[in-house]
């Protein structure tokens, strides 16, 4: 499958719709009175099952795993999405959830230095120029300095620590679905939810007295307060749209784009979010809010006129995908990508 940064660009903007929805149906959720923990380990359990039900539907071969998979898989779940959702919830426990969310999405930035320096991959300049466009604007969107007065030492080392994990996130899954793999990244997504179910159960508190709120109704807030829904209908929205669907195009824009790439247009989905609660939880959307939105969309169309080549004294990136040609080839005997039935086109 010859990579096409635009496709990638296509299912990563569009997993950070889904999961700007998905932040406001969580609000609903939570206004029930199911804990962020609560919530996180029914995201979790559910996504599981969905993924496998799919798995095993349209490639029941594609559960098999074998031993030396194990090691990525389980720093994939364990690492990229268990410790990526419960250090965010500590960081926002103790700090303003704007400052949280910077934090957090210093990610692309650790990306690309892990890209130029780790892997010895050409970083233009112009994509270094998009990320500090991109967070400069995050910055103004998440009104930053309103946190700034209540600092605290555990939620910002909580913060970064989540920045380093979803990093790994993007980096992990770039490697598990490109440079000869033979995992599909459904059948990826699965196994990593299956890992970090595994270790949600194992330590989070009240683990399964979200389950017993499934049957009550709540209010979806905002503009859509006079209408309630069944607890057990968001948490059916919040697993398949906005936990399985955007996590499985997050994973597939990974073979069609660097974890850099991937990383810098996921910034995305701080602003849509903002965008979705202003427009159904009718929270205000301030005037450096509104300037912070067109500041991270100038960073991501600089960074789209970007495109990663070798400099010199620099071998060509195993990455290049951004210039149209295949960026990964397959291993001696391993499954070519475009033979898993269980990928998406």
């Amino acid at each position: 499958m010859t990579p096409s940064p635009r496709r990638g660009t296509a299912y990563i903007a569009a997993a950070a719709g889904f999961f700007a929805i998905n932040a406001s149906v969580s609000k609903a959720v939570l206004e029930s009175g199911v804990t962020p923990e609560q919530l996180t380990v029914m995201r979790s359990i559910g996504a599981t099952i969905v993924l496998g039900i799919v798995v095993a539907v349209v490639d029941r071969r594609r559960l098999r795993i074998r031993w030396s998979e194990i090691p990525q898989l389980v720093a994939y779940g364990v690492v990229g999405i268990a410790l990526v959702q419960w250090l965010y919830f500590v960081a926002i426990d103790r700090l303003s959830v704007s400052l949280a969310l910077l934090l957090e999405f210093t990610a692309p930035v650790l990306v690309a230095l892990w890209a130029r320096f780790a892997l010895g991959e050409a970083v233009r300049a112009r994509v270094w120029a998009a990320l500090v466009l991109a967070l400069a604007g995050l910055a103004m969107v998440a009104q930053v300095w309103s946190g700034f007065g209540t600092l605290d030492v555990l939620g910002v080392a909580a913060g970064l620590a989540a920045a380093v994990s979803l990093a790994a996130y993007w980096l992990i899954g770039e490697r598990a679905v490109t440079k000869g793999a033979v995992r599909d990244p459904i059948s990826l997504t699965f196994w990593g939810f299956v890992f970090a179910s595994v270790v949600l159960l194992a330590v989070m508190p009240d683990r399964f007295g979200g389950f017993t709120r499934l049957d009550q109704d709540t209010s979806l807030l905002g503009a859509l307060a006079s209408w309630r829904a069944p607890v057990w209908v968001l948490v059916v929205v919040v697993v398949t749209l906005g936990t399985v669907t955007p996590f499985v195009l997050e994973v597939t824009a990974l073979r069609h784009m660097s974890a850099t790439r991937v990383g810098l247009v996921a910034m995305l989905e701080p602003v849509l979010a903002t965008i979705v609660a202003w427009l159904w939880l009718e929270q205000v959307l301030s005037t450096w809010q509104a300037i912070g939105v067109g500041v991270v969309v100038l960073g991501l169309c600089l960074a789209q006129t970007a495109r990663t080549s070798a400099g010199p004294g620099l071998p060509p990136s195993p990455n290049n995908g951004d210039q149209g040609t295949p960026a990964h080839s397959p291993a001696p005997g391993a499954m070519h990508p475009h033979d898993m039935r269980a990928e998406i086109p």
